[in-house]
């Protein structure tokens, strides 16, 4: 299970005991299988799909996609059957066939992702046109969403739908709710904290505390807030360079939020390079996914330097993590690596390309590779064009000459005239 969708577990349970959200502790394994259980054919991944079967298999399809990778007709095909008759996914359905009812657990985040990954994919716009229609339906009044509906709005539900919503070619500040007429970029300015914050200025919280409304920092709402707020999504690119730095400014507009929420993260990972987060009661430790989602949110703030400074210790340091927790990792490792203008298939001497490919079913076919030809295949392609050139020069030389001779015969024969 990726930080981000431990994150949301973590805040319903936070929720319901009534505290305030803490910040979203590093990606833990997810359960592995039991005896019960069985993984899907098209799946990727081989661990528990019951919390994360969508939302690994959408970030799977999208990060190939963005790659140029086309996935198996079979891994879309099981992606496509999870969703119910309203256009919603749930985190996962072991029994596709069966109609979605009540007792169905709708899920924002995997309907978000699912929709990005289909876009992305193309050829699927009937799915994609029934779940932006149903995202739209459980607007919460804010303007923004809750990780089910009926929940109290927060950042990262709120953000992973203006992705879908961006995806899909909707226009998130329009996008506004029946009673009250906000837009999602609405409710993320609801958890920017202020400048004068501390700790934590400029950051985002993952929602009010349900008490008092206090809003802390929290690195995942951060990350997933700043992408958002410069309306993209998951596989966000860089966007312009950012003049500002990691200077806190007072925001009124989403973008000016954007840049504060950026520099918490560039400020927040100076030293280190990665962000840090641990389960109540444990010792801090770096969170690989969340850092993976703040080096998107930096890149697409326009903070390339620091970055790049982030995804070169995630480089370093994320093989064990990425093969431990398998597909979803490695996507966000790879859609780090993207939107930095980072080759993925040579990430720290690893080809991600590769180890996402070999979770699930066998690509239908690898575009990049065959953009990028082998060091031989090149020199094979020039020696090939030089023996060509050979033979096209060799025949317009004799052409040349077949006209001179010809000219000149006509010549001889028209001065042989009377």
């Amino acid at each position: 299970m990726t930080a981000r969708r431990c994150a949301a577990a973590l805040a319903a349970a936070t929720a319901v005991l009534g505290g305030a959200a803490p910040t979203a502790f590093a990606d833990g394994v997810a359960p592995s299988p039991s005896a019960s259980v069985t993984i899907p054919q098209g799946l990727y991944g081989t661990k528990d799909p019951t919390y994360d079967g969508v939302w690994r298999q959408s970030l799977a399809l999208l990060a190939q996609s963005t790659v140029g990778v086309k996935p198996a007709a079979q891994a879309v095909s099981w992606l496509t059957a999870q969703q119910c008759e309203n256009g919603a996914f749930a985190s996962y359905r072991p029994d596709a066939t069966k109609p979605c009812d009540a007792k169905t657990m709708a899920d924002t985040n995997a309907t978000s992702a699912a929709v990005q990954a289909l876009v992305s994919l193309g050829g699927q716009q009937d799915a994609v046109k029934k779940g932006v229609s149903w995202l739209k339906s459980v607007q919460n009044d804010d303007g923004g969403w809750a990780f089910n509906p009926g929940a109290k709005s927060d950042a990262n539900s709120t953000s992973v739908v203006i992705g879908a919503l961006a995806a899909a070619g909707e226009k998130p500040a329009d996008v506004k709710s029946a009673k009250g007429g906000k837009s999602p970029l609405d409710a993320l300015l609801t958890f920017a904290l202020p400048c004068d914050s501390s700790p934590g200025s400029g950051a985002f919280a993952y929602q009010g505390d349900l008490k008092t409304g206090k809003l802390y920092a929290n690195g995942d709402a951060s990350a997933a807030a700043v992408t958002a707020a410069h309306g993209k999504g998951l596989a966000a690119t860089a966007g312009r360079p950012d003049p500002k730095g990691t200077a806190c400014e007072k925001a009124s507009t989403p973008e000016q939020a954007a840049h504060n929420g950026a520099a918490y993260l560039a400020k927040t990972m100076a030293k280190t390079g990665h962000l840090n987060s641990a389960m109540p009661g444990a010792e801090s430790q770096p969170d690989y996914g969340n850092t993976a989602d703040a080096v998107v949110a930096l890149a697409t703030d326009g903070l390339a330097d620091q970055a790049k400074q982030s995804l070169a210790w995630l480089e370093k340091n994320t093989a064990a993590w990425a093969k431990d927790n398998g597909p979803a990792a490695y996507a966000q490792l790879v859609l780090a690596a993207n939107a930095t203008g980072t080759d993925p298939k040579n990430f720290g001497g690893a080809d991600l390309v590769k180890q996402l490919n070999a979770t699930g079913p066998t690509p239908a076919a690898d575009e990049s590779a065959q953009q990028k030809p082998t060091a031989e295949s090149s020199t094979k392609k020039k020696d090939s064009n030089s023996s060509s050139t050979s033979v096209w020069w060799m025949v317009g030389v004799f052409f040349v000459a077949s006209v001179g001779v010809g000219f000149l015969v006509s010549s001889r024969k028209k001065n042989q005239r009377p």
